[in-house]
């Protein structure tokens, strides 16, 4: 039997998940329509709109739902612009579809350091906003690979202390840590259904009370203006129910930690280094990596042995691309060597104890085929 530990990449879909968006598939309505299916479908969107408000301590009407974290973080880097930011800053290890939409966002990109842990290095950020026009800033809840948590809240004081505009991408943190728009003094959130349980497909912008979005889907008028085309009331329904769930989680205290810190004592015994294992990191993340044992080749094994991870780093056309965490702590030895393991709602601590069962196993049996074989004398 197999076993799925990429929970980072898509959550498995919640029971309750999948009941919700059964229940709004099967009526119908456009929930722009006045009639009797139209108010229903409208009661779903809003119903889930008020659970995904709750779980980020956010005002209903501060959510803006899209079809996933990418539109909504290129939604909020065009939105600070437009507003007047005349620069934007990224973190080195920020996720892919941040950088590329900073990057045509036409405004001058800065690229904030991390330090060999992977944590935003706070003192260069606070130089480079003293001297600069107001910048946009982007900085991570949580990075997607080794799960090292940032100092967002820091960040926004400084931030704010020079008329910035402060983005958290929070998409790898919500279900795994408390996640609260105004606890942390961001400007903008995103958020995505699908790694908290939900659907694919859909996602959310939060805005901060007093400010504005632009739209950069046109179209008609949902979304109170802010987002064109029909609500996608299945998706964002089991988003919804997803929420719920979540909240009812965290209240129980459920903790993959412990799991995931046994696993990782073993395979670090056993030679692997844990990246960013000196930083606070969420829970249910093990980005770990060795040197001479490229990542396709250990989730390939690990496959075969029904054991489903992700890699740290990409795979196109036969070529391992490093890890662009890896890369920015200083880590290029490794970059093409992570491994990344990731819990979640359907995961026991078995899971984690065969996972390291197997990697262990299939570590040393890689080292014994490639150990250096020692000319025998005549």
């Amino acid at each position: 039997m197999s076993i799925y530990l990429d929970y980072n990449a898509s959550a498995l879909v919640r029971p309750e998940a999948r009941e919700a968006v059964l229940d709004a598939m099967s009526p119908g309505g456009n929930p722009s329509a006045v009639h009797t299916l139209g108010r229903k479908a409208r009661a779903r969107v809003e119903t889930a709109r008020a659970n995904v408000a709750e779980l980020v301590g956010a005002d209903p009407t501060s959510i803006i739902f899209s079809s996933g974290g990418t539109e909504s973080n290129a939604q909020a880097i065009a939105s600070a612009v437009a507003a007047g930011c005349q620069r934007v800053i990224v973190s080195a290890t920020e996720h892919p579809c941040v950088a590329e939409s900073a990057a045509h966002a036409g405004v001058p990109v800065e690229v904030m350091p991390v330090d060999g842990q992977g944590v935003a290095d706070l003192d260069w950020l606070a130089a480079t906003l003293a001297n600069g026009p107001r910048a946009f800033v982007a900085l991570h809840h949580a990075n997607n690979e080794s799960g090292v948590i940032q100092p967002v809240k820091k960040a926004a004081e400084l931030v704010h202390a020079h008329d910035g505009w402060m983005h958290v991408d929070a998409i790898q943190t919500l279900g795994k840590i408390a996640v609260d728009i105004r606890a942390m003094g961001a400007d903008t959130l995103t958020l995505s259904s699908h790694k908290i349980g939900g659907p694919q497909g859909v996602g959310a912008l939060v805005m901060r009370e007093g400010l504005s979005a632009i739209r950069i889907v046109h179209g008609a008028g949902q979304e109170r203006g802010l987002r064109a085309g029909t609500e996608n009331v299945p998706g964002i329904a089991g988003f919804g129910a997803a929420a719920v769930a979540v909240q009812r989680e965290m209240a129980e205290g459920v903790d993959h930690a412990a799991w995931r810190d046994a696993a990782e004592a073993r395979v670090k015994a056993a030679g692997a280094t844990i990246v960013g294992e000196g930083a606070p990191r969420l829970p249910n993340t093990l980005f770990m990596a060795v040197e001479g044992w490229d990542s396709p080749q250990q989730l390939i094994t690990l496959d075969l042995a029904g054991v489903m991870v992700s890699a740290g780093s990409a795979c196109s056309s036969g070529k391992v691309k490093p890890s662009k965490t890896m890369v920015a702590m200083g880590l290029d030895h490794l970059a093409t060597g992570g491994v990344r393991i990731s819990g979640g709602w359907g995961t026991v601590e078995s899971d984690w104890v065969r996972f390291a069962d197997v990697w262990i196993a299939a570590w040393e049996k890689h080292q014994s085929r490639h150990a250096p074989r020692v000319k025998e004398v005549a």
